[in-house]
């Protein structure tokens, strides 16, 4: 359940992303997700120098940003759990799950753990829908969770020492 990432924040690193990309037709975009991949979001920083390279203002990269759920302006926690969230995985029980693991975890979407161990996110299909609710953590789908699957998978995650992407 290793997640790729989470190298601190350098802004030279970011600069050299900038400028391998910035060539490319419809850059913003494929920036926007290298930054994410090497950092594990996009840092505040980084938006003023996306915006320089490609003569955009920041308010433009920040619309961006924001328009599209995959992206992150706050470091997440060392795992990020998603929960399906689409009509197959609702059908067999999503809301309760995301209820519990609201609950359970004490947070919302879009928020992480007081110890950091995890970020709760919504997902709107992995494709498992044969077998839902699913839940993905980094590159992991698990099907068919229910609260005391998804309180299993948590513990797990406690205990495990990754890096987050």
């Amino acid at each position: 359940m290793t997640m790729p990432g989470s190298a601190a924040w350098e802004p030279t690193a970011a600069q050299a992303i900038i400028d391998q990309l910035k060539s490319k037709p419809g850059a913003l975009l494929p920036i926007l997700h290298a930054i994410q991949d090497r950092f594990s979001y996009i840092p505040e920083e980084a938006v003023a120098l996306i915006a320089s390279a490609l003569k955009l203002t920041r308010a433009e990269v920040h619309g961006v940003i924001s328009f599209y759920h995959h992206f992150r302006t706050h470091q997440p926690g060392r795992h990020v759990v998603e929960i399906c969230r689409a009509e197959a995985c609702q059908a067999q029980g999503a809301r309760a799950l995301e209820a519990h693991a609201k609950a359970a975890l004490g947070v919302d979407y879009h928020q992480t753990t007081a110890d950091r161990t995890v970020t709760l996110e919504p997902v709107y299909c992995l494709g498992n829908c044969a077998c839902g609710p699913s839940v993905r953590v980094g590159d992991d789908i698990h099907a068919r969770v229910d609260a005391q699957a998804f309180d299993e998978l948590v513990e797990s995650l406690k205990t495990e020492r990754v890096e987050v992407r």
